[in-house]
């Protein structure tokens, strides 16, 4: 799942290739290869908690979810390969973050299997109108993950602060230091209502406490080793959610 872990500021474009130039077949292969291994990583939980692969339920999720992440792949690496070659990395150095990236991935993959296990047995149910209204939120999660991917062109997967890295503070930076971050949060605080489960709402729960534990460990490395990054977080005041934290 390559998309659990992302960046926390924004940075401005800086010596990367331009859009239109050929793109290695390499990058569009890997871009699949990630989509199916997605794929395989949530379908398998998925449908053998369902003990079947008629869970409509469980095909919408991974429609509304890998579908949009194999879009955004695709377009960075089309329109930008070194930006694509970091969103891929996996290679956090830090123990701690270490922990919290299995068990963010712990909490999904139980997400999903007791989604399956609540379909099996018929532990709750969500009324249909709910599930597309969840459908589409997850989207917008998507939307914004997007948005925040075009603006913040040095966001890896691990935290570190990169060679010419600056602060920026507009945008949806300039509302809350941690917009990727709410994408994520929005898109897996959605996904069990698309699910059709109540009961994969408690797995889920876990991931925006993980994730805060990450924005913490985030902000100190980026306070010790970006300069302005401390007068940017007296700036903007609120992380995650505006006017909450």
């Amino acid at each position: 799942m390559k998309l659990l872990s992302p960046r926390g500021n924004r940075c401005v474009r800086d010596s990367f290739p331009v859009a239109g130039q050929d793109v290695p077949f390499a990058l569009v292969k890997k871009a699949f290869v990630n989509g199916l291994l997605c794929l395989l990583m949530f379908g398998i939980p998925l449908f053998l908690g369902a003990g079947s692969l008629r869970f409509l339920n469980g095909w919408l999720f991974l429609g509304a979810f890998i579908l949009p992440f194999l879009a955004v792949l695709l377009y960075f690496a089309f329109d930008n390969p070194d930006y694509f070659k970091k969103r891929v990395r996996g290679d956090e150095k830090e123990r701690p973050q270490q922990v919290v990236m299995a068990l963010l991935v712990l909490c999904a993959l139980l997400m999903l299997l007791v989604s399956g296990l609540d379909y099996r047995f018929h532990w709750s149910s969500v009324p249909m109108q709910l599930v597309i209204a969840s459908a589409v939120m997850m989207f917008a999660g998507f939307i914004m993950l997007f948005a925040v991917m075009k603006q913040n062109s040095f966001a890896s997967r691990v935290i570190e602060v990169q060679r010419g890295q600056k602060v920026i503070d507009t945008g949806m930076y300039a509302v809350i230091r941690h917009p990727m971050y709410l994408a994520f949060t929005v898109i897996f605080g959605f996904a069990p209502l698309v699910l059709g489960s109540l009961y994969s709402l408690i797995p889920a729960a876990i991931i925006p406490c993980l994730i805060s534990f990450r924005i913490k460990n985030e902000e100190a490395v980026l306070s010790k080793g970006l300069e302005g990054y401390d007068a940017y977080m007296k700036k903007i005041r609120y992380r995650l959610i505006p006017f909450v934290w």
